[in-house]
């Protein structure tokens, strides 16, 4: 199965992270991001997710390899929502089995910061007023940020 995914219905997390199991491994990291119920000091009530997903299944997998090479860990999945969410729903969950923990770690936060920068996935957000705008990292194009900051941008 493919390492970067995406998926129209609920992540199954048990599922995914069974896939990263492996006796060879100590360390697991993960990481989910769910829906939030608000942004820029809106309240939001739900999101959309929408994905050009034939190349951004193709950088996603080039994240994971370049994770896998970089760190030296031993499996590395990414499973991302498409479609409409409610607050509190999963939307992206990270997963990196390695020797070490900090392997896993550092590859787990290395593939959700590329994954945010690279891979051409577009959020709109419903606010509970009834306005909706799409949600835009500024940066999207700059190759190799990995600041922690992240500046985004509504748009409407």
């Amino acid at each position: 199965m493919a390492a970067f995914r995406f998926s129209r219905t609920a992540l199954d997390v048990a599922a995914l992270r069974a896939e990263l199991a492996d006796p060879a491994c100590g360390g697991y990291a993960a990481f989910e991001g769910w829906v939030r119920d608000h942004n820029e000091g809106e309240r939001v009530r739900r999101l959309e997710y929408e994905a050009f997903e034939a190349l951004a299944v193709r950088e996603g997998e080039r994240i994971i390899a370049a994770a896998r090479e970089r760190f030296g860990v031993a499996h590395a999945l990414c499973a991302h929502r498409v479609g409409e969410l409610g607050i509190g729903e999963l939307a992206v969950w990270v997963g990196v089995s390695a020797a070490h923990r900090d392997e896993a770690f550092r590859a787990c936060r290395f593939i959700i910061d590329e994954v945010k920068h690279r891979v051409p996935i577009w959020k709109k957000e419903h606010y509970v007023g009834g306005d909706s705008g799409w949600v835009n990292c500024e940066r999207c194009a700059a190759p190799g940020a990995e600041s922690g900051a992240h500046a985004h941008e509504r748009s409407r």
